[in-house]
């Protein structure tokens, strides 16, 4: 497998366990509750474990734009479809501009060869 295909890969894993840890977070009725407390943190080490491994390869500036991007469209569709947080048009439109960013990162930017 070429090094930037599984540098996306654990990038991705860590995106995933961040947003499921993030879910735990709100979840955890600030800390109140155990169970979901200790899943949350252990999301959060899993996913900068995967963002540490990203780094070998990925510049930092260029992994966390995309960790911070994807993850704050990924917990924004979470927080619509499983608690019922909706969204106004001027969120959707920052929204936006943030997956315009993250695309414009990955297709045009020589900080990661591709």
């Amino acid at each position: 497998m070429p090094p930037i295909v599984l540098t996306y890969a654990t990038l991705v894993t860590a995106i995933v366990f961040e947003v499921i840890g993030t879910t735990f977070l709100q979840r955890s009725e600030q800390f109140t509750r155990i169970i979901p407390t200790l899943l949350m943190a252990l999301c959060y080490l899993i996913a900068f474990y995967f963002l540490s491994l990203a780094l070998r390869v990925m510049p930092v500036g260029i992994a966390y734009a995309i960790w911070s991007g994807l993850g704050i469209v990924l917990i924004s569709a979470v927080g619509y479809f499983r608690f019922g947080q909706m969204l106004d048009l001027p969120a959707l439109f920052g929204i936006g501009c943030i997956i315009t960013g993250v695309v414009v990162i990955n297709l045009f930017s020589g900080a990661v060869s591709h």
